[in-house]
């Protein structure tokens, strides 16, 4: 009984323990098969990445639904971590991923809110802060999305995060990693590049 005690109290120190390893250590025994250590993983990291895709959307619904993407494939994509990285900077930059491949979906999502209800496009002017609000001719939406594919992907995401997610310049930065000035570079060009292409469909 003695023994059995010991064994138990062994175990239990054994798990406590588990969990004052580092992220580096906790996804290693988790590649050996340590569901434990995956399960805190996800303590340790949903909420910091909950606050962290929030950056990239106004909804929380669709914020957590990335978050949820993340861990799985934290869970059937774990053997793809090497130790030659921090595992936040890896767990981080899946869930950037994520986000920049949900925000893609959403861009023909988003193109309706360029729209008034009697079906006509809000004009894009190059030289303004964002879309402008004055009304132009008619334009279907997919040939709106067609114009959109059509221009470079850096000035589309720009664009996208700015004009259609309303990011602030500082998040944008943040979320490219590149110079505030460089995103404003691409939004300008991006934004002519897009009325041009309106310009010549509506001649």
């Amino acid at each position: 009984m003695r023994q059995n005690l010991q064994t138990l109290s062994t175990e239990s120190s054994e798990m406590n323990d588990k969990f004052k390893y580092s992220d580096e250590k906790l996804i290693l025994r988790f590649q050996e098969g340590d569901v434990n250590a995956y399960n805190e993983l996800v303590k340790r990291y949903k909420d910091r990445l909950l606050n962290f895709v929030l950056r990239y959307f106004n909804n929380v619904e669709q914020a957590e639904d990335v978050v949820q993407d993340t861990l799985i494939k934290l869970y059937t994509h774990a053997s793809y971590y090497k130790n030659v990285a921090k595992f936040s900077t890896w767990i981080f930059t899946i869930a950037k991923n994520n986000a920049l491949t949900e925000l893609r979906k959403n861009k023909r999502k988003k193109t309706d809110s360029l729209w008034t209800e009697d079906g006509q496009i809000i004009d894009i002017n190059s030289k303004e802060e964002s879309l402008d609000s004055k009304v132009q001719n008619e334009i279907a939406i997919d040939q709106l999305n067609k114009f959109l594919d059509e221009i470079p992907e850096n000035f589309r995401m720009a664009v996208v995060l700015r004009d259609f997610q309303e990011l602030s310049y500082e998040e944008i930065s943040k979320i490219l990693e590149i110079p505030i000035g460089t995103i404003k570079s691409r939004i300008n060009r991006g934004r002519i590049q897009l009325a041009e292409k309106m310009k010549h469909f509506k001649e």
